[in-house]
């Protein structure tokens, strides 16, 4: 069934939102996380990077719910208009979690005839694995569970360093064509891929290559990477400007004003290692494009073919920010923001960085965090520096005792060229919120990379390194390695 919320401000957009009622109902409910665009989550989905070989949770028995966080917009496209309405820019940053859920609890204890699901889990990835997050921080009491996948739990910093690396890319010379990029993969891969133990497309060992991988210095097969004098001579090399656009998507953003999510900087990308969109003829590899570098350099006004982080930025700093739908993003400074600096710290409460779980936890509630190594849509190392809070604010002995964060090497923004992983994450959640059976041994399937093939889950800081000897597409070859 659909059904609509309504506004407190009439001129705030209603909150669409739908609700499956299975007939045989498992007593349970999940939501499904939103994302930035506006639209309503399929209810007959799966959870992200769900199994593929598994009904998803519709099809198990659960009643489902999702809403499109309080706004719309059209075809996917990226559209921050709502946000120069309060109420609307409110139920984006979290109210409408709270308002989808309450309803959906009313309408399930309705049809069923109950006084309420058994079980309540929340599922999402990036903004939805920020409102996973979010509903763990300011309502732990309405859920024993959530999947945070990839999550932009801090929003506000992560879109001004998604400016960052767009202006870097904007400079003159700076943007790099597909030949360029496939260049750029192809060294990394070269310098970077055997470190895990496997020379098997999959760079594991991120932070070894990430320690020792300049693409200043770096050759493949005897050639530089950088240009003769770091000056653009073609497709067979990068010049200065691109490499100074890669490290300045590699590097963090440091704000010289202070937010109210406490934040005081983002940190770079995985970039190196990273499909940057075009290096192969993978079925998603216009996708990944569309989430790396696009296929249009960044310009004023930004165009849609823009890199994926430019057009968020440039809506975040249009609307949210300057309230101005005719302000070139691209002028704006995000370290230093001037006079906007109040307005940005008055969003970023928006965020949800609380390290402080320990009520979701009293409550018996987990929490299963994953995401790509080479996201760079929203950094892996933000989703490292949430993990490492927790544990900061909670001791590490609380932190294993309901929560785990998984790495996927070669993964995108939830999607991947290189290894596109399957993973029963809500069995999971299951087993270990209503069995008391803990997270061991789970095992991901490529669906694309290499179809079939298999790798460990590995707990971070851990990561999969090749025993040697046995199958290299076998999850058994691999044990979990702290370096």
């Amino acid at each position: 069934m659909s059904g609509n919320i309504q506004p407190v401000d009439p001129t705030a957009p209603n909150i669409k939102f739908q609700l499956g009622l299975p007939t045989n109902w498992n007593t349970k409910a999940l939501m499904l996380g939103g994302g930035f665009d506006g639209s309503i989550p399929a209810v007959t989905g799966n959870v992200p990077s769900g199994a593929i070989d598994e009904l998803g949770p519709l099809g198990r028995g659960y009643a489902v719910f999702a809403s499109d966080s309080g706004h719309q917009s059209t075809n996917g496209i990226v559209d921050g208009s709502f946000s120069v309405n309060q109420e609307a820019y409110d139920n984006f940053a979290g109210a409408a979690l709270k308002k989808t859920h309450d309803a959906a609890v009313f309408l399930i204890k309705a049809r069923y005839a109950v006084t309420g699901p058994s079980k309540s889990y929340f599922a999402g990835g990036s903004t939805g694995g920020r409102e996973a997050l979010t509903v763990a921080q300011r309502w732990p009491a309405d859920w024993d569970g959530v999947i945070a996948f990839y999550p932009a739990y801090d929003f506000t910093s992560l879109s001004l360093q998604q400016l960052r690396a767009t202006q870097g890319f904007a400079a003159p010379g700076g943007y790099l064509n597909t030949a360029k990029r496939t260049l750029l993969f192809k060294t990394v891969m070269g310098a970077c891929d055997a470190l895990d133990g496997a020379t098997d497309g999959i760079i594991s060992n991120v932070q070894a290559c990430n320690s020792t991988f300049d693409p200043s210095t770096a050759m493949l097969r005897g050639d530089a990477l950088r240009c003769p004098g770091g000056t653009d001579t073609g497709d067979t090399c990068l010049s200065d400007v691109q490499i100074e656009a890669l490290n300045t998507m590699n590097t963090p953003l440091d704000f010289i004003y202070p937010l109210t999510s406490g934040e005081t900087s983002y940190p770079g990308y995985n970039v190196f290692g990273a499909d940057l969109g075009g290096v192969n003829t993978s079925p998603l590899e216009s996708i990944v494009t569309r989430l790396a570098l696009g296929t249009t350099q960044p310009s004023y006004p930004l165009q849609a073919t823009a890199m994926f982080d430019g057009q968020i930025s440039d809506q975040f700093v249009r609307y949210s920010v300057v309230n101005n739908s005719n302000f070139n993003s691209l002028t704006f400074d995000p370290a230093n923001a001037g006079q906007w600096g109040t307005r940005i710290s008055e969003l970023s409460a928006l965020d949800a960085n609380s390290s402080d779980l320990s009520a979701f936890n009293a409550k018996g509630g987990k929490l299963l965090m994953a995401h790509g190594t080479v996201d760079l849509t929203v950094s892996t190392r933000a989703t490292e520096i949430y993990y490492q809070r927790l544990i900061a604010t909670m001791t590490a002995a609380t932190v294993n005792g309901f929560v785990r964060f998984y790495e996927i090497p070669g993964l995108q923004h939830g999607t991947s060229t290189v290894f596109n992983p399957a993973w029963d994450s809500l069995t999971a959640l299951e087993n270990w919120n209503e069995k008391g059976v803990s997270p061991v041994n789970q095992v991901m399937t490529d669906t694309i990379g290499v179809p079939g093939r298999t790798r460990p889950l590995c707990n971070y800081p851990t990561f999969a390194r090749f025993k040697g000897t046995g199958d290299v597409n076998s999850a058994s070859s691999f044990t979990c390695v702290a370096s």
